[in-house]
C-alpha cells in the first residue's frame, strides 16, 4: 500500500471514531472528541466558563442531552436521538409529555427539497425545543397524540479551546484553525479538524522552520470569540497567515476564499500553490456568509486569515443534512488536501521578511555611516536596495517582493538588508 492510501486509511480511522459522538458547541460529546484528536496533536485546553463575558458575547451553559424521542399514535418510536443524533434540535430545552399532531408541527423541522435529509437545525441562544426529520417521514404522521421525550439539562460548564504552538526561530506566527462542534456531519464538519491534525504531523516534521505555528480546534463562533478576547491583540501584532480550514473532505477542485484585504501572505503564498491546481476557484472575502474567518477577520482584529476548502459552506446539497455523511468523502482528496496545506506552510516559511524600524521619513543614513557624504548626480545599485528596503519593509513585503518591484537580485536586498538590520534600522521578522 503507497504512503497515500496508508495515510487515508489513518485519517479513515480516525473519522470513525469521531463520527458516531453528538457534539455541540459544549459538553461531553466536544470534550471527547477533542481528546481523540489529541492522540494526533498536543493540544492544552483553555476554558471559558458559563457566564463569562467574551468580547460581545457571553459563554452559554453547557448542554447535557441524554436521549430524545417522539412515539407516534401507533406506538412507533421516531426521531430517535440515539438512532442519529441529528434528531434533536441542538440545545432543546428538555420537554416530556403527550401533544396533538398539530402542536408537534411546530417542533419539526424537515426539507420538502430534500425529502429524505434530515436537516441539521440548532438554538444555542433562544430557549426551545425541537425534532429534525425526513419529509417523507413528516408527510406520513398521522393524526392523534404523541409522546415526547427530551431527557436534556443546562448546567454550569465551559467552552473549551484547544491548542498548542511548534515553536520556529522567529516569534512571528503562521495560524491554523478549525470547528469540531456540529454532530455527525462530515464535511462540513470533520473534515477541517482531521486535516488540521493531520498537518500538525507535517509542520512537526519540518526542519528549521523559520515561523512558529499555532494550532487551534474550537468550536465555531463562540469558540473562536472566547479565543480571540485573549489572544486578539497577540495575533495582530504576531500573525503573518493564517488558516481557517473546512469543508475540505470531498471531491471537489480547491476554493481559496481570500483574507479581508485580499493581498496578505496568506493570499499569496496559497495562491502560489495553487497555481499547480488550475481548476481551483478563488472567490473574494464576504462576510454575508462564511465560518469563523468572519472572526478572525472582523474589522477591530482584521488578520490575515484565507480558507482553503473544496465544497463550500452552503453550495453543495448535501450542506447541514444527513446526506453530509461518510459517503460523500474522499479519504485519498483529503490527503491531497493535507499535502497542499503543507506545502502552503514551506512556501511561507521561505519568506524573507524586514520591517523598518524607522518608517516614520527616511532615517539619516550618513550619520549611520551608510551613505556617502557627498551628493552626487547617480544612485548606485547599493544605495538603491537601501530606499527599496526602508520603504517596502512594512512587513507587507517579503525580499522576493521587493525584488520583482524594485527588479533588485534578491542576494543584494539581503546583504543591504543585513547591514540595515546591524545598523537598528531593520528588523528581520
Amino acid at each position: 500500500m503507497n504512503q497515500v492510501k496508508l495515510l487515508a486509511k489513518r485519517i479513515e480511522n480516525y473519522f470513525d471514531r469521531l463520527w458516531p459522538i453528538p457534539r455541540s458547541i459544549t459538553g461531553d460529546g466536544y470534550k471527547r472528541s477533542l481528546d481523540i484528536l489529541s492522540e494526533l496533536v498536543p493540544f492544552e485546553q483553555l476554558k471559558f466558563e458559563t457566564g463569562k463575558q467574551v468580547l460581545d458575547w457571553t459563554v452559554p451553559k453547557e448542554w447535557v442531552i441524554r436521549d430524545a424521542y417522539i412515539i407516534t399514535p401507533d406506538g412507533h418510536k421516531i426521531a430517535d436521538f440515539k438512532e442519529n443524533n441529528l434528531h434533536i434540535i441542538g440545545y432543546s430545552t428538555p420537554f416530556e409529555g403527550e401533544i396533538d399532531k398539530a402542536k408537534l408541527e411546530e417542533h419539526l423541522y424537515s426539507l420538502p427539497e430534500q425529502s429524505d435529509a434530515i436537516p441539521y437545525v440548532t438554538s444555542y441562544y433562544a430557549k426551545q425545543w425541537g425534532f429534525s426529520i425526513s419529509h417523507n417521514e413528516r408527510d406520513s404522521l398521522p393524526e392523534g397524540k404523541y409522546k415526547i421525550v427530551i431527557d436534556s439539562e443546562f448546567i454550569n460548564g465551559e467552552v473549551i479551546v484547544g491548542e498548542t504552538l511548534l515553536p520556529g526561530e522567529s516569534e512571528y506566527e503562521i495560524l491554523f484553525s478549525s470547528y469540531l462542534c456540529h454532530p455527525s456531519m462530515a464535511n462540513n464538519e470533520l473534515s477541517g479538524p482531521l486535516v488540521l491534525s493531520f498537518l500538525y504531523e507535517q509542520i512537526s516534521q519540518m526542519k528549521n522552520r523559520h515561523f512558529t505555528y499555532r494550532f487551534v480546534i474550537l468550536p465555531e463562533t463562540i469558540g473562536t470569540i472566547s479565543f480571540l478576547s485573549i489572544r486578539g491583540n497577540h495575533l495582530k501584532d504576531k500573525l503573518i497567515a493564517g488558516y481557517h480550514i473546512t469543508c475540505i473532505g470531498d471531491a471537489a477542485p480547491f476554493t481559496y476564499k481570500k483574507s479581508r484585504e485580499g493581498n496578505t501572505y496568506a493570499d499569496i503564498a496559497a495562491l502560489k500553490v495553487l497555481e499547480k491546481h488550475p481548476d481551483s476557484r478563488i472567490i473574494p472575502f464576504t462576510p454575508a456568509t462564511g465560518s469563523d474567518e468572519r472572526q478572525y477577520c472582523s474589522p477591530g482584529f482584521n488578520l490575515p486569515m484565507g480558507s482553503l476548502m473544496r465544497s463550500m459552506y452552503t453550495t453543495f446539497p448535501e450542506y447541514h443534512t444527513s446526506l453530509d455523511n461518510k459517503d460523500f468523502l474522499n479519504f485519498e482528496k483529503m490527503v491531497e488536501a493535507v499535502n497542499t496545506y503543507a506545502e502552503i506552510a514551506r512556501e511561507l516559511d521561505s519568506y524573507q521578511i524586514y520591517e523598518n524600524l524607522e518608517p516614520y521619513g527616511e532615517p539619516q543614513l550618513g550619520k549611520r555611516g551608510l551613505y556617502r557624504n557627498l551628493s552626487v548626480k547617480n544612485t548606485n545599485k547599493g544605495e538603491a536596495a537601501m530606499w527599496w528596503l526602508l520603504n517596502m519593509c512594512d512587513r507587507k513585503n517579503d525580499i522576493k517582493m521587493i525584488s520583482e518591484m524594485s527588479e533588485l537580485p534578491e542576494s543584494l536586498l539581503i546583504t543591504v538588508a543585513e547591514r540595515l538590520k546591524d545598523s537598528g534600522l531593520l528588523r528581520k521578522i
